[in-house]
């Protein structure tokens, strides 16, 4: 590890992206830092090594190895070590949609993030600062790439509140996902069953599938006909709806047909002439 305080400044600010960065760094010793009237884009901060704690919205946080936060823009916050010494990677970034893409991923802003040990989340950064410092991306296109492959490594790494993250959400489900893969064609399959294949209640079950999907387990095995019904439409021209309608696990060919176009916007048979 170079030990050298590295800062990288972009000059994307005025262009127009969705996403940019507009500066990324490692700091050998962070020092104290308070910006009563925050920062004017989204700010990343995360330890490599020692402990400092972070003052927001009348909370504190202690960031360990392994801890990060995101703040809004114009969030008022303060940090300082807690040892001789404190390690950080920091990166702050903007964009015409980057609040929109937060939205979109559910991720909280002006908020404390854990992660498990070796996960990508962790480094990130750190190898972006080291991929970028000898490159000239005029177009900002690349850069402002990375910064969405950063947002949905926090959503997939990243807990809030030492929830469990989605990567963690989705490997407990595995079973379940697996269960419903083979089985969605069973008009019998309820909540229990689901449940029963995870080792869990059916409420945590449904705790799970809204971290991992945002949507209940039964919202998923709906969804998941659905696609399955979509594939055979269109590989199985010659198909009826009422068949195609009970290979994929509904009752009745009226409760499909009005399922889908709840959905999809078309009946089904519309969606075969599209496709």
């Amino acid at each position: 590890m170079n030990s050298a305080h590295r800062r990288y400044f972009t000059e994307l600010k005025d262009l127009p992206l969705p996403l940019y960065t507009e500066s990324i760094g490692y700091n050998p010793d962070q020092e104290v830092v308070a910006r009563p009237d925050g920062y004017n884009c989204y700010h990343w901060l995360q330890t490599l090594g020692g402990r400092g704690e972070i003052t927001m919205g009348g909370a504190k946080y202690v960031l360990d190895k392994g801890t990060g936060i995101l703040l809004l823009p114009g969030e008022a916050h303060e940090y300082r070590p807690l040892e001789e010494r404190w390690e950080t990677y920091y990166m702050t970034f903007g964009g015409a949609q980057a609040g929109a893409i937060l939205g979109t991923l559910g991720l909280p802003v002006s908020s404390y993030y854990t992660w498990d040990e070796g996960a990508e989340l962790n480094g990130f950064v750190p190898a972006l600062l080291n991929s970028i410092g000898s490159e000239r991306d005029l177009s900002g296109l690349n850069i402002s790439v990375e910064v969405y492959r950063f947002l949905t490594l926090l959503k997939k790494d990243g807990r809030v509140n030492r929830m469990p993250s989605l990567s963690n959400s989705v490997r407990r489900l595995t079973p379940v996902l697996e269960f419903l893969d083979r089985h969605y064609a069973d008009s019998d399959v309820g909540l229990e069953d689901m449940a029963r294949r995870a080792d869990i209640t059916p409420r945590h079950l449904n705790t799970l599938f809204k971290q991992a999907f945002g949507m209940t387990a039964y919202a998923y095995l709906i969804l998941l006909r659905l696609r399955k019904a979509k594939e055979m439409m269109t590989l199985h021209p010659r198909m009826t709806i009422k068949e195609v309608s009970g290979l994929v696990g509904f009752r009745d060919a009226s409760h499909f047909v009005a399922t889908f176009r709840k959905q999809e916007g078309v009946t089904p048979e519309q969606f075969r002439t599209l496709h």
